[in-house]
């Protein structure tokens, strides 16, 4: 299914102009992603090589752009494809250029390890506002290259949108307006791989949560065996969470595994206390009737924990 999403959304070009003036110049602009790498989730940036391209009629020179979400604006490097604007046979200007730099991306990380990131590169004419001219999104049947792909993630859609951006202020020029710009923005979406999820991260966990459990199940008898389990399972958990978060920059919040690990360690405390309880009335009431009744209730307690863990986790991913 991802796969087909992937394929369907690579060829999506939409666009977002709320009635542009007929005045204004409009500029075919295609965008060819080459590459997308170094992600670094800590300094919320990532790095993108792509070419860009314009075709347009008329006296206004639409390749003087900006990159608006550009990190380290003087590193980006540009090469143009030719030393100045080629007319073509049917009268139509045309400009390119292959760009490679470093764009600003905030990376919400509330869904770990789930999250998905709609990673952005915006462009916008520093010289002329909306009403002079527009970008619009060149149809092209493919926005990226093949075989195209970042480790560790699955590219679900790559898309292109053209919309107005307005600022709020006239800069402190008091005889002009607040203006309109048009922007252009290719959107890039990656997800993590579900594999990652469960494999290494919920199953080390669940095998935990399983031992845990297992100490109910022992004969309740054996109290240094049973308490041992989920004692062993606590520190064993503590060191798996701070395994991955070792990997995430310092948030301010706790993310979907955070929570994840939070309902583990309650259902280890109450085990633990549950076997303690047991304990203190194995002492006070000695027999093999106690211990067996003990035993029963340990094994309900044991299939009501494991359904509660369960339906918590769902809910907890539902929700992310």
């Amino acid at each position: 299914m991802r796969i087909f999403l992937s394929l369907v959304l690579s060829s999506i070009c939409t666009v977002v102009l709320a009635g542009p003036p007929d005045t204004a110049q409009r500029v075919y602009t295609g965008i060819y992603l080459m590459n997308v790498y170094d992600l670094d989730l800590s300094e919320h940036s990532f790095h993108a090589d792509f070419y860009l391209w314009f075709r347009w009629k008329g006296d206004r020179d639409p390749s003087d752009i900006e990159f608006v979400n550009a990190v380290e604006k003087w590193s980006i490097t540009e090469t143009p494809f030719y030393d100045s604007t080629l007319v073509l046979e049917d009268g139509w200007s045309y400009a390119g250029r292959r760009i490679e730099g470093r764009f600003y991306h905030p990376f919400e990380l509330g869904g770990f390890p789930l999250d998905r990131h709609h990673l952005m590169v915006q462009i916008e004419n520093t010289a002329f506002p909306i009403d002079s001219l527009i970008y619009v999104p060149d149809q092209q049947a493919q926005l990226y290259r093949a075989g195209m792909g970042l480790p560790g993630w699955d590219m679900t859609g790559v898309s292109v949108q053209s919309h107005q951006n307005r600022y709020e202020t006239n800069f402190g020029r008091t005889d002009e307006q607040p203006a309109t710009y048009s922007n252009y923005t290719l959107q890039l979406t990656l997800a993590r791989p579900v594999t990652y999820f469960l494999l290494k991260l919920m199953l080390p966990l669940l095998v935990v949560i399983i031992a845990c459990l297992g100490s109910l199940v022992i004969w309740p008898q054996y109290i240094d065996a049973r308490i041992s389990m989920p004692v062993s399972g606590l520190l064993t958990a503590v060191f798996l969470q701070q395994a991955y978060s070792a990997a995430l920059p310092d948030v301010g919040y706790m993310v979907l595994m955070d929570k994840i690990y939070l309902m583990s360690y309650l259902l280890i405390a109450l085990v633990t206390f549950r076997i303690v309880v047991a304990g203190n009335q194995i002492k006070s009431q000695p027999g093999d009737t106690v211990l067996r009744q003990i035993w029963q209730r340990d094994i309900r307690l044991t299939w009501m924990l494991s359904l509660g863990f369960v339906l918590a986790t769902a809910l907890l991913v539902l929700s992310a």
